[in-house]
């Protein structure tokens, strides 16, 4: 007669630490060498990011704060930690965008459009300030 014992939720087998440890390799495999979904539209959405990120560093690193938002958030986290919160931003969005692509591509492009057109206009805006300067 065979006796069975409950295993508790922490306890596993080799059998199933082998099949998890599988199930991630595959899983890392696939971020790094599948190809992304709307991969152009990400790279451009990325370089823009980064153009304004830097821009709004030069902006804040000579005092020039653009708006009141953004004077709130200086306050709070100072110059480096803006750009830290912008770059985990994007980061954030390009993760979510190609998760959202796997399953609505249409989904995702319109997002990822939509995002690119707010960086553009925060650089018009930008550009704008710079040659006018603040009313």
């Amino acid at each position: 007669m065979r006796v069975e014992t409950e295993q508790t939720p922490n306890e596993r087998t080799d059998s199933e630490s082998d099949s998890n440890r599988e199930s991630a390799e595959q899983s890392f495999k696939w971020i790094l060498w599948k190809h992304l979904s709307l991969d152009t539209q990400t790279v451009w959405f990325t370089l823009r990011s980064a153009v304004e990120i830097r821009i709004t560093y030069l902006l804040l690193t000579k005092n020039a704060v653009v708006n009141p938002v953004g004077a709130f958030f200086i306050n709070l986290w100072g110059v480096g930690g803006i750009v830290i919160f912008k770059v985990a931003l994007v980061a954030f969005i390009v993760v979510a965008v190609q998760i959202i692509a796997q399953k609505r591509p249409r989904t995702a492009h319109a997002l990822l459009s939509f995002g690119t057109k707010v960086v553009v206009a925060v650089l018009i805006y930008f550009a704008l300030f710079s040659i006018r300067g603040p009313r």
